[in-house]
């Protein structure tokens, strides 16, 4: 089954309760699922199939959101969600039900942020790559403003990951800060790091990010282009540091 019939495909987020399974049963005309106190859900489930439909819900939620975070969702929005998430013909409608439902207003994204973090909680280089996918998203129309810049930072802070994890992401696109693809900012370091930090911090990042790493995540092929390119930034990030410190 591909990626995108994994959302179609048995009712999978319904299924899984908490707020992606309520968005989706509400699409699909369902009742509502129940939540706890706290507006969450009251279960989570860890196995892979569940996460990957999770993981294939969120991607459509929190892109619709952080299409409509600065007031209204543009063509040139739609177009690199679909460029970056490739949806087969045959599942389009139900895919453009889920992103509509969301993109009516950029509120209530946190609860879907919390879900998927939950379900990847010891997979922080799964939710970086999608932190990564919304900021292509975001820059869609020329530049990323400022409320999709709160929007992506407070997704970064939901998923648990740090400040520096955007700055690098938005570094490897030579958006600030650092600008035109600073290469200690895309490897998370200071100028003045020794080389065995710089060393550290790149093999460490190549580690996390390897696309055959993700594949075994269970990652779609959209992801593993995003994580490729990202790879190929790292490399040059690193190549640029040992040529400035003639290392090489």
């Amino acid at each position: 089954m591909s990626f995108w019939g994994k959302v179609v495909g048995g009712a999978a987020g319904f299924a899984m309760g908490g707020p992606i399974g309520a968005l989706v049963g509400a699409v699909m005309g369902h009742a509502v699922d129940r939540y706890n106190e706290a507006g969450e859900a009251t279960a989570l489930p860890l196995d892979r199939a569940h996460r990957e439909q999770a993981f294939a819900i969120a991607v459509i939620v929190l892109g619709a959101k952080m299409a409509k975070a600065d007031g209204r969702v543009t063509r040139d929005e739609i177009a690199a969600f679909r460029r970056v998430f490739t949806v087969p013909e045959h599942e389009v409608g139900r895919v453009a039900q889920i992103f509509d439902e969301a993109k009516k207003d950029a509120e209530g994204f946190e609860p879907y942020a919390r879900q998927i973090a939950a379900l990847f909680h010891d997979r922080p280089a799964v939710l970086e790559e999608l932190l990564d996918a919304l900021l292509e998203i975001a820059r869609a129309d020329g530049s990323v403003g400022e409320a999709e810049r709160r929007f992506l930072t407070e997704v970064a802070r939901l998923f648990g990951l740090d400040r520096a994890v955007l700055d690098r992401l938005l570094a490897m696109r030579g958006i600030e800060p650092g600008g035109d693809a600073d290469p200690y900012a895309i490897l998370g370091i200071s100028r003045e790091a020794p080389m065995d930090e710089v060393k550290a911090a790149y093999r460490r990042l190549a580690r996390e990010h390897h696309p055959d790493r993700l594949v075994a995540e269970g990652l779609p092929e959209e992801m593993i282009q995003i994580a490729t390119r990202k790879i190929a930034a790292i490399n040059e990030a690193y190549d640029r540091i040992l040529r400035l410190r003639g290392a090489r």
